[in-house]
């Protein structure tokens, strides 16, 4: 369209035409192409075959909180569950910057130079405030993440511990459908995380610095009870002495606790994740472990346990579930939350109280 300004009675002026207005969508941007929705099937057929794309699909429905998803999931462990438990699975624990995902690299590696096929299923801490998780363990693994026989999995704590450790557990059932026959568990490494980590694995491998000034805490019952093995990193250079200082200080500390129930004495090595010094041994006392324990009977006895427990907690979420979204207890929790707050009923009475109008709902029904 002619510009009025150009018209003959403007002399002298000239407006330009200008550019035409570039397009709003980028034409070399190639259509995203839709996720293909399996039926359980179809994902089970996959996870067999050992499709990593459709095993990560699977572990999203896993730790997805829609219904829909969950029944999906539940659906897919079920029939998987057959062709698990073929895995030794192993939980690593630590301090913060103990060196948990260099050395989770370094173990991968000596594993995958075996032959073997490797999960790794690390737990990230999520924030308080924002609810977010950096889920940045993968970068740190730099060589395991380039190995097409490993497969590295974060997961967000999102606040509950013990929700993240039921789906890590039923993760590792897909993992092991999958054909991994070694499975990693980092714990988050604060807390009680290392408990129900502890409830899921066959060696619980504690990752412990020296010359930090902290051996005591180390010490400290609990989490030394659980060990099966305590290693020592970053015995490399200056640090040799002191690494080797706070082995034997690990060692006669352990002779202060019981003898655990599977007969094992625990072992304290030293070693250097970032180097990889020391590494073959450290897998020597795993296989050392697994033999000991599988010869008398403990390994099966220890899963059968596990399995037990994981039951248990299984009901008990249900019900907390069930109970939190009931309506008639829906209906009513804010107004006992209320009375609680303002001294008009007691914690324990308000929560009898609850507990009676969900049972009475029930009966109802």
């Amino acid at each position: 369209m002619k510009h009025p300004k150009n018209d003959d009675l403007y002399k002298g002026l000239k407006v330009n035409k200008g550019v035409a207005d570039a397009p709003t969508v980028n034409p070399y941007l190639k259509k995203r192409l839709r996720r293909t929705e399996y039926t359980p099937a179809e994902f089970v057929e996959g996870i067999l075959k050992g499709n990593i794309t459709i095993l990560s699909q699977a572990v999203t429905l896993v730790e997805s909180a829609r219904q829909e998803h969950q029944q999906v999931a539940q659906e897919i462990i079920e029939k998987c569950l057959p062709y698990a438990g073929n895995s030794i699975r192993i939980g690593i624990t630590g301090v913060p910057g103990a060196g948990k995902s260099t050395s989770i690299d370094a173990f991968g590696m000596q594993l995958l130079n075996e032959g073997k096929k490797l999960a790794v299923l690390a737990i990230d801490p999520s924030s308080e405030r924002s609810k977010g998780s950096i889920l940045g363990d993968k970068t740190r693994m730099e060589e395991l993440s380039r190995e097409k026989n490993a497969f590295i999995r974060p997961s967000p704590s999102a606040g509950s511990l013990g929700g993240v450790a039921r789906k890590t557990r039923e993760t590792i059932v897909l993992c092991e459908a999958a054909g991994f026959d070694s499975v990693f568990v980092e714990t988050v490494g604060v807390g009680q995380s290392e408990t129900a980590v502890h409830s899921m694995v066959d060696f619980f491998l504690l990752i412990q610095l020296a010359g930090t000034g902290d051996e005591l805490q180390g010490i400290k019952r609990g989490i030394m009870e659980m060990a099966d093995g305590i290693i020592i990193n970053k015995a490399d250079g200056d640090n040799i002495e002191k690494a080797n200082l706070a082995a034997s200080q690990f060692w006669n500390a352990l002779h202060l606790f019981p003898m655990p129930d599977s007969g094992w004495t625990p072992k304290v090595l030293t070693y250097s994740g970032y180097y990889k010094l020391g590494i073959k041994e450290i897998w020597d006392m795993v296989n050392e472990y697994v033999a000991f324990t599988k010869q008398n009977g403990y390994f099966s006895l220890k899963r059968n346990k596990q399995a037990k427990y994981w039951m248990y907690e299984s009901i008990n979420d249900t019900l907390r579930d069930t109970f939190y979204h009931n309506p008639a207890v829906e209906g009513l929790l804010k107004e006992t939350e209320r009375k609680v707050l303002n001294n008009e009923l007691s914690s324990f009475i308000g929560a009898k109280q609850m507990i009676d109008v969900f049972l009475n709902d029930l009966s109802c029904k």
